[in-house]
């Protein structure tokens, strides 16, 4: 269970060191924004490193804005769903339903939400490139409370392909995203509150 909640992990701060010889290399908010109100569905496999450094694979489905799904693999694995709102988490080997969040108080909110504007006041606190990508700390403005994520992007063309959540003790829980393939039709019990069914 601890790895499934892992990924709704609220966030801390962490800095950014730029360099001026690569200030070229860096997408812009503007950009990153444009991209990821361009991608409507979604779907790659994931490797997520949790906090204790173990490992957990599966694949993700992403229809925006609002619905994203973690499909864990193994056969008693479960699942984490946003829809209509919600985070919820399906864990088969429990008897007790399954626990929701509100979405808005995760961090995955700022990505799934209907229009991504990265240059609104005080949502990004971090921006700089790492040699390979481009990385932004989000976080809301009116609720930092609720945690931040940092968002890793290549270019070139620009793709989203990995993410790293903070939780308040510290902790960090990282998702690497396999190929991004996008523009396909996802059926809506992906994002159903019963946990639906992969195809």
């Amino acid at each position: 269970m601890k790895k499934l909640l892992s990924v709704l992990a609220l966030g801390v701060t962490a800095t950014f060191i730029t360099s001026a010889a690569w200030a070229s290399e860096k997408l812009s908010l503007a950009e990153i924004s444009a991209y990821l109100n361009d991608m409507k569905t979604a779907t790659a496999g994931f490797t997520q490193i949790n906090d204790d450094g173990s490992l957990s694979t599966g694949k993700l489905y992403l229809h925006r804005p609002g619905r994203m799904r973690f499909e864990y693999d193994g056969d008693a694995a479960g699942t984490v769903v946003a829809g209509a709102g919600a985070v919820r988490v399906h864990d088969p080997k429990s008897n007790q339903p399954p626990e929701t969040f509100p979405l808005r108080r995760t961090p995955l909110s700022i990505i799934l939400a209907k229009q991504v504007n990265l240059d609104r006041a005080n949502m990004v606190v971090g921006h700089g490139f790492d040699g390979t990508s481009t990385v932004v700390q989000a976080q809301d403005p009116e609720n930092p409370d609720y945690g931040s994520i940092e968002l890793m992007f290549t270019a070139d063309p620009v793709e989203l392909r990995k993410w790293v959540v903070h939780d308040g003790a510290g902790g960090k829980t990282t998702v690497i995203l396999g190929t991004l393939e996008t523009g396909m039709r996802l059926p809506s019990t992906l994002f159903s509150g019963s946990g639906g069914n992969s195809p």
